[in-house]
């Protein structure tokens, strides 16, 4: 099927947006059967408010291009943050994957048998 770009309303803010032929066959192979009806901004907007992100932005430096930027997120270091498109670069190459911590249930582990080792050193005593 050859898709073309249709321009629809926002039923939020009114303003007209492009439903892209990609975004058109997206959909089709996704089987979603209703156009989007909110514009890129509102549907952003949208899920911001339903999981409780702030508007807030933090301005960050990117390690790796150097690029000022923003983030919704207060980084813990903020030299050790990627720009929106450096992050994605890093993301598709398979790069950048947060080293696992170990679980908590791990860690609780690992904290009992130190417990269970020093009650046997003091019984011995």
């Amino acid at each position: 099927m050859d898709f073309q770009d249709k321009t629809l309303t926002c039923k939020e803010c009114g303003k007209d947006f492009t439903w892209t032929a990609g975004e058109q066959q997206f959909y089709q192979e996704k089987q979603l059967q209703n156009p989007p009806a909110r514009c890129k901004d509102c549907r952003s907007a949208r899920k911001q408010s339903r999981f409780g992100r702030s508007d807030v932005q933090f301005e960050i430096t990117c390690k790796n291009c150097g690029k000022q930027d923003t983030v919704n997120f207060k980084p813990r270091d903020p030299s050790s943050v990627l720009c929106t498109e450096c992050f994605r670069k890093e993301r598709q190459a398979g790069e950048g994957q947060v080293k696992e911590e170990p679980a908590e249930s791990q860690v609780k582990e690992e904290s009992a048998e130190e417990k269970v080792k020093e009650e046997v050193k003091e019984k011995k005593e």
